[in-house]
């Protein structure tokens, strides 16, 4: 969907509350495309929402050699309440979700069927597109009236695959059962021969559970053919969290949920003096390099050391000149808040070990985690000889006041320290403040309350450019850490029963590794002025973690594993 007005825009304000903004995404120039037909028109496509019909237009995007189709309700034909379907982003109540996800579902099949398209494989990349599958139902029974619900199932399910992204049952999208009923009425299920009953029942866990409401996970793993979550450890969690959808299971290990462990693609995030040094030691081709392992390890091994402290040295100086800029302010009212200076001149130091931590605000990511024992913390960041400084980037949802109260309380930490000159916020948290801080961070820190990380992929952005996560072992971090390329808070298995004890022994684990290991390794330098264990631990994460999640990986595994496999 193209949402009008996107995910809001991010101020946090002088007294360190974050504001929400909301802008019209064509306000400014887009890279996009109307789609037209052969006699120059739009083309459009219908849905049926609640009796009436719904149009929405076609944007394209070309994104390489990909062709990525937006679908845009904002059209004249449209009432006021139906242009707003595609308007925001996690927006609206219940029924503002069933409508986006049912113009997601049907109308991309709609969609797809306008361009004459036909997908080997339609991949349902989480639940919100999973009424595609009742679409494809439909087509099935509309071309053979002979053909039962169940019959039109298994040629839905040979042609889709799906991934869930969610480890948690409340993650995961579910309708009060009156609220589906509105928008699927009696002629569509007619139209896919089923009684009201057995169709709500495609989206509980327990069939004959009346009051259950309908969710769009349960729908998506009974109408696809392979279902797989995005790490191993996630496939494991995911295994077990719908266990109850398979009666005749009795072990977790049998559940058909498989895992593909999520990638990013290595030139997109990788930074241009890092790939000009690849360039110089791996070879022009070292994005392919980067499929094989061993010929890329042995490549990286054989890179001065001199030249990849250099090289991220750059970098690193890049992220405090942004630091710099976009923490500037004329005005800051009356509060000291890490998110706005008015003089920032010497705010920031390359030679300072830096630690990035920039993700969604939300419980689960325990963003206090770092503030748990204040003292501790302050006297790390105001050590004259080992200082740490700290860069903070997220985005709390607009109806979390709790997470917003979260970020007011990092903002306003001060106790005569040197945390307003050694912290800062970078407001509006986005692609382009992403690229800057994996590049050029020392350290990416990562503490979420497991087993609730399904994957994460920026601390991938950050192994490829050098940087060393310090993280959870959850999610993918339990696949790629080796004692060399990085640093873990806590054991795979250290979880206790409650919250409050996990969260005292992760927060201690966090300091004694940050006072014991982090610090006085990038600080230890040798005859040379070089920091040569951290410099071998940067290259041990370049050589292991660059390959093993690589998007290439990943797109071959759901090649093989998934997309042709029966």
């Amino acid at each position: 969907l193209l949402y009008s007005f996107g995910y809001f825009r991010q101020k946090i304000g002088h007294d360190g509350w974050q504001q929400e903004n909301y802008h019209d995404v064509f306000d400014y120039q887009r890279a996009l495309t109307p789609v037209i037909d052969a006699d120059g028109e739009r083309v459009l496509i219908n849905v049926d929402i609640a009796g009436r019909s719904v149009s929405a237009q076609i944007w394209l995007a070309r994104v390489g050699r990909i062709s990525l189709y937006l679908l845009d309700t904002d059209v004249p034909q449209n009432n006021q309440i139906d242009r707003l379907i595609t308007g925001h982003l996690y927006g609206g109540d219940s029924e503002t979700r069933v409508v986006q996800e049912k113009v997601l579902g049907i109308g991309g099949v709609h969609l797809l069927r306008k361009l004459d398209i036909t997908p080997s494989v339609y991949h349902l990349n989480e639940g919100h597109s999973a009424f595609l599958t009742l679409e494809l139902a439909r087509e099935c029974i509309a071309g053979d009236e002979h053909l039962t619900f169940d019959g039109a199932i298994t040629q839905v399910r040979a042609k889709c695959v799906f991934t869930t992204h969610t480890p948690v049952a409340a993650g995961n999208d579910n309708f009060p059962p009156e609220l589906i009923e509105e928008y699927f009425d009696d002629s569509f299920l007619e139209s896919i021969k089923l009684n009201r009953h057995d169709f709500l029942a495609l989206g509980r866990t327990k069939p004959e559970d009346s009051a259950e409401w309908f969710g769009m996970t349960p729908l998506a793993i009974r109408m696809a053919r392979s279902a797989n979550g995005v790490s191993e450890k996630h496939g494991e969690v995911s295994r077990d969290l719908w266990l109850k959808m398979f009666p005749d299971i009795t072990a977790t290990k049998d559940v058909p949920i498989a895992h593909v462990t999520n990638g990013v693609h290595p030139p997109t995030w990788i930074a241009s003096p890092f790939k000009r040094l690849f360039e110089k030691y791996v070879g022009s081709n070292w994005s392919e390099v980067i499929n094989n392992p061993t010929e890329w390890k042995n490549a990286v091994n054989s890179i001065p050391a001199e030249e990849i402290w250099q090289t991220h040295q750059s970098l690193k100086s890049l992220l405090v000149a942004f630091v710099r800029e976009r923490t500037l302010r004329r005005n800051t009212g009356h509060y000291e808040t890490i998110n706005e200076r008015v003089d920032t001149d010497k705010l920031f130091d390359e030679k300072v070990l830096t630690i990035g931590f920039a993700r969604r605000v939300a419980a689960y990511k325990r963003w206090n985690l770092i503030m748990s024992d204040l003292p501790r913390l302050l006297r790390i960041v105001d050590s004259a000889e080992r200082p740490v400084q700290f860069v903070f980037a997220g985005k709390g949802h607009p109806q979390d006041r709790k997470a917003k109260k979260i970020l007011q309380n990092l903002m306003s930490i001060n106790h005569e320290s040197n945390w307003q000159h050694r912290a800062v916020f970078i407001e509006d948290y986005d692609q382009e403040v992403a690229r800057y801080l994996v590049q050029g961070v020392d350290v990416w820190m990562n503490v979420p309350r497991r087993p609730l990380e399904a994957s994460g992929t920026s601390g991938q952005k950050v192994a490829m450019n050098g940087g060393l996560n310090f993280s959870v072992l959850d999610g993918w971090w339990i696949e790629g850490f080796n004692d060399v390329n990085g640093f873990a808070i806590g054991g795979v298995n250290d979880v206790a029963e409650d919250d409050h004890t996990n969260d005292e022994s992760d927060a201690e684990a966090l300091y004694t590794v940050l006072e014991n290991m982090i610090i006085p390794d990038y600080y230890e330098l040798d005859e040379s002025g070089l920091p040569a264990k951290w410099i071998s631990r940067m290259r041990n994460a370049i050589a292991t973690l660059t390959p093993q999640f690589s998007s290439d990986r990943m797109v071959k595994d759901y090649f093989e594993q998934i997309y042709t496999r029966n």
